[in-house]
């Protein structure tokens, strides 16, 4: 059998070895551990900072689209209304311009029909001048020949009043 020196526990090994182990621990912790852990807090703070300013800004964006939106709604209603307000305002001069121009057009109908009126009459009026002129012209030759005065008065009445009766 082989002896158990070479497997045999040594207590000032162990303790050493255990004493080395918590100096490493020991020193890994102050001069490793703490700087990367606090290297990693100060990323951390960094990236939550991002993170916030993003966030932020985010928020804002959707404030000032928000804004943006509600201006171009009501940027879209005032043109609707003008758009509105200005083909009103042409639909009542077109109804203006269209009353006018049918108030001229009877107007000028109503003086036709008046100077057409006028005229008609100035005609018989001179017809019937020329009717009296032929007519005592007329008389006057008839008169020479021996027609009584009665006779020729009622003559010419008679012709003039169906002439005048004709026209109308």
């Amino acid at each position: 059998m082989q002896s158990l020196d070479v497997i045999s526990i040594n207590l000032w090994d162990i303790v050493i070895s255990l004493l080395n182990l918590i100096i490493l621990f020991i020193l890994v912790k102050k001069f490793l551990f703490k700087p990367v852990n606090n290297m990693i807090a100060k990323r951390q703070e960094e990236v939550d900072k991002v993170y916030y300013d993003a966030y932020e800004a985010k928020k804002e964006a959707d404030a000032d689209r928000e804004a943006w939106d509600e201006k171009m709604k009501s940027a879209k209603d005032e043109a609707k209304n003008l758009i509105d307000h200005a083909q009103s305002a042409a639909r009542r001069r077109e109804e203006r311009i269209v009353s006018e121009a049918k108030d001229k057009a009877e107007s000028i109908i109503r003086q036709a029909e008046t100077q057409a009126k006028l005229e008609r009459k100035k005609a018989k009026d001179d017809i019937k001048k020329e009717i009296v002129e032929v007519s005592t012209a007329l008389a006057n030759k008839m008169l020479e020949r021996e027609i009584n005065v009665s006779d020729h008065r009622s003559l010419i009445s008679s012709v003039i009043d169906e002439i005048g009766n004709d026209d109308e």
